[in-house]
């Protein structure tokens, strides 16, 4: 058995705070010569942590974004019509998509937010997952050369635009959980990410912030550690006023239950103020 590649190299080389466990875990599912999902909220890296793992492996990464108008053909290829009509269906006139370049490359396919992508779509990902291998009208045959895995994001289905993936599918992946992070492990992301160089004590006031909104009854679904990086940077811009930077910040990474009874505004008042330094001034409207 080849030797895998090291954890903790992967987390200085790519810059990724904890997460060993699930490095440990990706590495595992893709030696395996497994396809994986990985589940989580917004904003909790799932992307960096598989680029990071593919790149480790020294497989391809091939990245598609999940979108309700993405087409099979989109994803397989399609042959060039002006091509098709002066030679017919040669080889040469066919135009590989990611799932045809990722097959023939030994590649990481990895598709971010697969729940939101067509039934067809996903329907297409199932002979490659299962056979190594797609069949392309006027074509043939494309096999999956060594290497070549689906890693699949998907967040949860309460999000606009998300649906439940079938049973089909999902006896396909093996899956990999990405929580949010300690309080700690998210003030040094926070630390690492931020462009203005914030104060550890503004890193940790935008950290309990931003972490108080998940658990806040009126939220369906709270702000990520990206909305901290924004919190921290905008406040030290802003001379230390978290409540202003929380004003331009939050309201666009926020889902309230019931904007009508607890507007956003009440919300971000009611937020803890247990905070260290800064000047709290007067929260925009």
């Amino acid at each position: 058995m080849p030797s895998l590649p090291d954890v903790r190299a992967i987390q200085e080389t790519c810059g990724i705070v904890g997460r060993a466990r699930e490095i440990e875990d990706l590495i595992a599912c893709l030696a395996a010569a497994r396809h994986v999902l990985v589940e989580g909220p917004v904003g909790v890296g799932k992307t960096a942590l598989v680029q990071a793992v593919a790149g480790s492996l020294g497989r391809p990464f091939l990245r598609v974004d999940g979108d309700g108008r993405y087409s099979e053909a989109r994803l397989v290829g399609a042959f060039d019509p002006p091509t098709v009509m002066a030679r017919g269906y040669v080889p040469e006139a066919f135009q590989e998509g990611p799932l045809a370049r990722a097959l023939e490359a030994g590649g990481v396919l990895f598709v971010n937010e697969l729940n939101r992508m067509p039934e067809g779509v996903q329907n297409v990902l199932l002979p490659a997952m299962d056979e190594g291998r797609i069949e392309v009208p006027h074509l043939g045959t494309i096999r999956a050369a060594p290497g070549f895995a689906v890693v699949a994001t998907q967040n949860p289905a309460e999000f606009v635009a998300t649906g439940h993936l079938s049973e089909a599918l999902l006896d396909r992946f093996e899956r990999v959980r990405l929580d949010y992070q300690d309080e700690a492990e998210e003030r040094a992301i926070v630390a690492s990410r931020a462009r203005l160089g914030p104060p550890p004590e503004l890193v940790a006031a935008a950290v309990a912030m931003v972490r108080a909104t998940r658990s806040d009854p009126h939220v369906r679904r709270g702000a990520s550690v990206r909305a901290a990086v924004a919190l921290a940077d905008l406040a030290t811009a802003l001379g230390g006023d978290l409540d202003r930077a929380a004003a331009l910040a939050l309201p666009t990474r926020l889902d309230l239950l019931d904007d009508r009874d607890h507007g956003i505004d009440e919300i971000l008042g009611s937020l803890p103020k247990k905070v260290q330094g800064g000047s709290r001034g007067p929260r925009s409207t």
